[in-house]
């Protein structure tokens, strides 16, 4: 087991960097939003729906550095049953699970970027938060849950 807090000095920076080119791939392949879905990504404060991008993926990739991936794994941000990852104005969708209620979800998380400014601001208060609350009690994953039914 990793001490994530201990590592997080070191970790931070190469979790910033794997989801910022993550999301340039998604921005570059994924597909816009339908209308329905530009609605529903306003409706929970997305400001810019026109710039979000999702990519329909078999699984949500996870980080090729060993220690990342054990980090996102231990702390519960990627997984198995991970259907969705949100980053920056790309998202990746699971197969399998393209319903309205993981897209409210991940367009509430597409907010909390726009409201941090930047993939690097919202990960450094994100990723300390589900170290310490763990990933299901973060701020931002209640926020997201909460807007899961419109």
């Amino acid at each position: 087991m990793l001490d994530l807090l201990k590592e997080l000095p070191q970790s931070l920076p190469l979790a910033v960097d794997w989801a910022e080119s993550r999301s340039r791939e998604i921005l570059e392949t994924g597909s816009p939003l339908t209308p329905k879905e530009q609605r529903l990504a306003s409706s929970v404060g997305v400001q810019r729906p026109e710039l979000v991008r999702i990519k329909i993926v078999p699984t949500v990739p996870v980080p090729e550095n060993p220690k990342l991936r054990a980090a996102a794994e231990q702390s519960g941000l990627l997984g198995p049953s991970t259907h969705g990852l949100t980053l920056g104005y790309g998202i990746y969708l699971v197969e399998g699970f393209i319903e309205d209620r993981i897209k409210l979800h991940e367009f509430r998380h597409v907010y909390q970027y726009e409201r941090a400014g930047s993939i690097a601001a919202f990960l450094a208060k994100y990723v300390p938060d589900v170290i310490e609350f763990g990933y299901r009690d973060a701020p931002d994953e209640v926020d997201a849950r909460a807007w899961e039914n419109g």
